[in-house]
């Protein structure tokens, strides 16, 4: 096993990190039936992470998930998914996030940014562990964070639903977000 390194090489530098698709998961989880959980996860996405060892406030974090390559296991659900009733990516393709603040220390911190989804953009919080960073087997850096949050589906115009007739609804607004994070350094 390859020993930690430091996240930068030296004190106050800013080191640029560019997100590992392959070994990134962003997941998701809604309420479906009122009575069970449906878990999704998008699988096309870039991103960047600028880190300031020295002064974390100043780190930085970018991403873009490509809204079609929503999977939930079922193609029917996908379909709907990727429809005018929710998603809409004919014409709203991507669903970015844009850090705007860092609070807390190296090893855990509370991440907000703007999310944009359908073109409307609304404050998240996540909720970040550092899990930590080390050498590949190719002579690369890599950094991993895992993360947490949620957001309420209406706030981006994702509104539609039916209603059950013993009371409720189809799908639940909450949408929990779990994100597993590797990223690689860029030189």
């Amino acid at each position: 096993m390859t020993a930690p390194v430091q996240t930068a090489t030296a004190a106050g530098a800013k080191t640029q990190w560019k997100l590992d698709p392959t070994h990134t998961a962003v997941e998701f989880s809604a309420k479906h039936l009122m009575i069970t959980t449906v878990k999704g996860r998008i699988t096309d996405i870039e991103g960047t992470i600028t880190i300031d060892e020295k002064n974390l406030r100043d780190s930085s974090v970018k991403a873009t998930l490509k809204a079609a390559s929503i999977d939930t296991r079922t193609d029917q659900r996908d379909e709907h998914l990727r429809s005018g009733d929710f998603l809409n990516v004919e014409k709203y393709p991507e669903i970015e996030f844009r850090g705007t603040s860092i609070e807390g220390d190296r090893r855990a911190f509370k991440l907000t940014g703007d999310l944009t989804i359908r073109d409307v953009t609304k404050p998240i919080t996540l909720d970040v562990q550092f899990e930590g960073q080390t050498k590949d087997p190719w002579g690369g850096e890599r950094v991993g964070f895992s993360a947490t949050g949620k957001i309420d589906r209406r706030d981006f115009g994702l509104t539609w639903n039916q209603a059950l007739e013993a009371g409720g609804v189809v799908v639940g607004n909450e949408i929990k977000i779990v994100l597993e994070i590797q990223a690689v350094k860029v030189d």
